[in-house]
């Protein structure tokens, strides 16, 4: 069985699997998009605007994030989806408040820590400026920010350009509910000034501290939130000084709280993440059948299962067993194999449960104490 957490942040929601200690099968780490699409659909599948894996870092940090969109491409970063994946490290781990993790992502490492009210608070890193990093071919203007005029089916719509490891377009608007949202944000997400395509974010000023978007997701479409768009959304309305440095970004799903000390500092964005539920997925949905096609399904199942899960349940077989990390893949097999011969598919689902209402209960203990 393969096992999921379902994560919220101001209603972008992210679908989190558990990898640290190589528990994800090797075509996990590297998802078919048209998997990650079927998992993602609101109607035939879990339902998400993504799907996040924490996996065993590459390089020095305590692990590694990746992130695939709705449409089962890859994103360089999410600012909802990290704090998504702090708060699911914390659940799962048992950490309390002043907890952080340096965590690899394509976009360079990330920091998250865990605030005493149970928001998370991210170290974004510095916003990329320079039209190649960002990357679009607007260009600079004296401020160093990538602006430019664009005409979307015959209207001319001003807009700056911010990278946050992820592209990003803001386009400030009089009034957010006047605008053909869908139609500039699906013509902008794929513009020919964005070669990577980009993220889009139509932006209200309200006040020097309040500013308030609307969010087309590269990727997903319309999204409740984006917390690199609210970052990058910042800087662009510093650079054009409409924000001050510290301002409350207002989204359809909630508020996250941004500041830029400086233009060489990191840009720091603070904000909830919620725990949504629990599961194991349908033996249909996991994406690598063919690998053992010659067992019976009943078999199948329990290999999957076995694959999947932490090597928790092997390990009882021997109370001086190596942990999963340390095990080498024959090691590991050979144990599955052992595991499998004594052990029924239902034993298996009830190993996964126990392990799903412990992790939860252990939640749940920790959120109401004092």
């Amino acid at each position: 069985m393969l096992t999921f957490s379902k994560y919220q942040g101001l209603g972008n929601d992210f679908i989190l699997m558990e990898g640290r200690s190589g528990q994800l099968p090797a075509e996990i780490h590297t998802p078919d998009p048209s998997w990650v699409q079927r998992l993602c659909d609101r109607r035939f599948g879990i339902g998400a605007d993504g799907l996040i894996l924490a996996l065993p870092p590459e390089n020095d940090a305590e692990l590694r994030m990746r992130i695939f969109n709705a449409d089962g491409s890859e994103a360089e970063m999410c600012g909802n989806g990290i704090r998504c994946l702090a708060r699911f490290l914390a659940d799962s781990d048992g950490d309390g408040p002043g907890r952080r993790w340096s965590i690899e992502t394509p976009a360079g490492l990330i920091i998250p820590e865990l605030q005493n009210d149970g928001q998370i608070r991210v170290d974004m890193g510095g916003p990329f400026l320079e039209p190649d990093s960002v990357p679009t071919t607007l260009l600079a203007d004296v401020t160093g920010l990538p602006v430019g005029d664009l005409n979307l089916g015959g209207d001319t719509v001003g807009l700056a350009a911010v990278g946050m490891g992820n592209p990003h377009a803001i386009v400030p608007v009089d009034d957010l509910n006047s605008i053909p949202f869908e139609r500039w944000g699906a013509e902008l997400e794929c513009h020919q000034v964005f070669p990577a395509k980009t993220n889009v974010h139509f932006l209200k000023v309200h006040g020097r501290s309040q500013l308030e978007i609307r969010v087309w997701e590269r990727g997903a479409g319309p999204t409740l939130a984006c917390g690199t768009g609210a970052c990058a959304t910042l800087v662009a309305a510093v650079l054009l000084g409409l924000s001050d440095r510290e301002a409350t970004v207002e989204l359809p799903g909630g508020p996250l709280q941004i500041s830029w000390k400086n233009n060489a500092a990191s840009v720091f964005m603070t904000g909830p993440a919620v725990s949504v539920f629990d599961g194991v997925l349908n033996p249909d949905l996991i994406p690598f059948q063919a690998s053992i096609t010659d067992l019976s399904i009943d078999e199948a199942s329990v290999v999957k299962a076995e694959q999947a899960a932490p090597l928790q349940a092997a390990n009882h077989e021997s109370d001086n067993s190596q942990s999963a990390d340390a095990c080498s893949e024959e090691e590991a097999q050979s144990r599955a194999q052992k595991f499998l011969a004594s052990n029924s598919l239902d034993s298996m689902i009830n190993i996964a449960t126990e392990s799903l209402e412990q992790r939860t209960l252990s939640r749940l203990q920790r959120d109401t104490q004092p």
